[in-house]
């Protein structure tokens, strides 16, 4: 999967840990009815409410890019259908999900019990916001893009972790970027590669 985009993206495999995840979450059990049949092919589908679930490689890079371990607690901002996080949570000890619209919210939260996974916690907020009674973090992947790194979300990453954002103008062709924190608390940027993802909505 990564062979085609690895002169982008710095990788050059898909971590086996990453590529277990993906084999085990269901994801025709995680969009609507209607896109089943069309849900393991390698591009986003609509959700419903103006969003969609990202192709299985952006979410597989995203998560690659965090490098998951089993003790992490990761932050997951825009749970959407419930994918991304279900695939974070066959790696990591807990996952926190923030999602806005609270009609996703509830499909989403249904369908990951009815998935049986007992180590993802779902939040009806503003992602801008973070989590920060849950933090600090190992993670944290943001599945929509915003104009610009939000503070609050580097401010609640751990000292050496790392968090996956995609960056720019809705409808116009983003960043994704690798946000690292160092040992002293410092943060860095690295371009991966254009991407195109739904706005993260700020919270009224």
């Amino acid at each position: 999967m990564y062979a085609e985009t690895h002169g982008l993206t710095g990788l050059p495999a898909m971590s086996p840990r990453v590529r277990a995840a993906l084999g085990k979450v269901e994801r025709h059990r995680l969009v609507p009815p209607e896109q089943r049949a069309l849900a393991y092919r390698n591009h986003p589908l609509p959700i419903g409410q103006g969003q969609t679930i990202s192709q299985p490689y952006i979410v597989a890079l995203s998560t690659d890019l965090i490098a998951p371990e089993p003790h992490h607690r990761v932050l997951e901002v825009g749970t959407g259908s419930g994918y991304q996080a279900a695939v974070l949570a066959e790696i990591v000890a807990r996952v926190y999900s923030i999602e806005i619209v609270q009609a996703l919210a509830v499909t989403a939260e249904k369908s990951l019990k009815e998935l049986q996974y007992q180590n993802i916690e779902i939040k009806i907020g503003d992602g801008y916001k973070g989590w920060p009674e849950k933090g600090p973090f190992d993670g944290i992947v943001v599945t929509a893009a915003a104009p610009r790194v939000p503070d609050a979300l580097v401010a609640q990453l751990k000292p050496g972790g790392k968090m996956v954002i995609p960056v720019g103008a809705p409808g116009e062709t983003q960043e994704l970027l690798l946000i690292t924190k160092d040992r002293d608390g410092k943060s860095r940027q690295k371009r991966i590669l254009p991407v195109r993802f739904v706005p993260l909505v700020p919270g009224k």
